[in-house]
């Protein structure tokens, strides 16, 4: 796994990484904003990304992978469909901000998932950590536990503190130190 952590992370320094004035989804201003939907919607990217989270949660008896729209997305389907070929197939789904308000009137988009089933939530840059919190809460409301947050870079602005104070524990492959950050 290391060799594929080197090599994502060399892909996220050269591709997603930018350096200026931005604000964030969370209203946070920074002097660097990194990208990772440039990375995970990369062939490269993806594989690498979902080859990675497969085997951080292996043995976890883990049902299903998702996360909040749209940063989760690309994730969510690299992850299951690299699980389907390694034969280990896992379902997928998306946590939408608001539950729809036509068709099926859904929050939580793809197959059903079991209640009692254990899930793994993944997003792609986590800062405060709001978009899984929320996804979460989403997931307790039918019963399916998520207990773990998978992340591509952990901006260690307040995620980790802030997911654990509701009940999930962040996972990062890379914090954003090991940028130079």
């Amino acid at each position: 796994m290391q060799e594929l952590k080197e090599r994502l992370l060399k892909l996220l320094e050269r591709e997603a990484l930018k350096k200026g004035s931005f604000v964030l989804s969370s209203g946070k201003t920074s002097n660097y904003y990194l990208d990772g939907r440039v990375i995970t919607l990369s062939a490269e990217g993806a594989y690498l990304v979902g080859s990675i989270i497969l085997k951080m949660i292996e043995g976890k008896g883990i049902s299903a992978v998702g996360g909040p729209t749209l940063g989760a997305d690309p994730i969510v389907g690299a992850v299951a469909a690299l699980s389907q070929v390694n034969k280990k197939p896992l379902k997928a789904f998306i946590v939408r901000k608001l539950a729809k308000e036509h068709g099926t009137q859904r929050q939580i988009e793809g197959p059903l998932l079991e209640k009692g089933s254990r899930v793994i939530l993944v997003d792609d840059v986590a800062t405060t950590g709001k978009a899984l919190i929320e996804a979460k809460q989403a997931l307790d409301k039918i019963g399916v536990l998520a207990e773990e947050a998978v992340v591509i870079v952990d901006r260690e602005e307040g995620a980790s503190e802030n997911l654990s104070r509701a009940g999930l524990r962040l996972v990062p492959i890379f914090s954003i130190r090991e940028f130079g950050l």
